[in-house]
């Protein structure tokens, strides 16, 4: 699946694309006090966003098939707007965004420290207690945006170090081989490995693993 693109900055230009993921509000529920706050929180959120030029390419409730839903979307930011069964939401998002990570910004009414604490951890960029005015959507977005650059930059250089570390720890095993096999000196077990890397056309490391390879097949 293809993540989103975003640009070098970290202002949330009006052109993404963005989905909304609501509380589903039945028609028999319409005239509940509870019902209506949500459908005027819901109203607020699409006023905010509407007026700053944003996007919005679909509003979806958080149940089973958002997984699918987002999927065929294919949105550069998601919003929910949820109340009490946020904690049911959040873990539909983590199942739609574990392969294609996205911004995600929570407006709830729950400030819960350890519901808090769960968003975060689940991937939320944002989580926004009672703070659901139309002029205070763009600032929100901006700074979710901003932070979940931040954090899939410090994924990337975590995912990078951690590959650089199990390569180092593959040729060294492979020159500790050569060394213990064909009695050579460090150094020597080194420049071994890098001719013959330079001989096939491959990475050191991608040589290493063979020679580790045939070492398990031969025993």
């Amino acid at each position: 699946m293809n993540k989103p693109h975003f640009p070098e900055s970290d202002a949330l230009p009006p052109s993404l694309k963005i989905v909304v993921v609501n509380t589903v509000i039945l028609y028999e529920d319409e005239q509940d006090p509870h019902a209506q706050a949500q459908l005027a929180r819901s109203r607020a959120l699409r006023i905010g966003l509407l007026q700053a030029g944003y996007n919005i390419i679909a509003v979806i409730p958080g149940d089973l098939y958002m997984s699918e839903r987002i999927a065929q979307l294919q949105p550069d930011m998601i919003i929910i707007d949820a109340e009490s069964d946020s904690r049911d939401v959040l873990e539909h998002m983590v199942m739609a965004t574990r392969d294609a990570p996205r911004p995600i910004v929570l407006f709830t009414e729950d400030g819960n420290q350890s519901d808090m604490a769960a968003a975060m951890e689940a991937g939320v960029s944002a989580y926004v207690v009672a703070g659901l005015h139309s002029e205070r959507i763009k600032p929100v977005l901006d700074v979710a945006m901003a932070r979940f650059n931040a954090d899939q930059k410090l994924r990337s250089e975590l995912s990078d170090t951690k590959a650089k570390l199990a390569e180092r720890k593959t040729i060294e095993r492979a020159k500790g081989l050569l060394m213990e096999r064909h009695q050579l000196s460090e150094n020597e077990a080194y420049q071994k490995l890098r001719k013959q890397a330079m001989e096939k056309n491959l990475k050191l490391v991608d040589l290493a693993q063979r020679v580790l390879d045939v070492a398990d097949l031969l025993g």
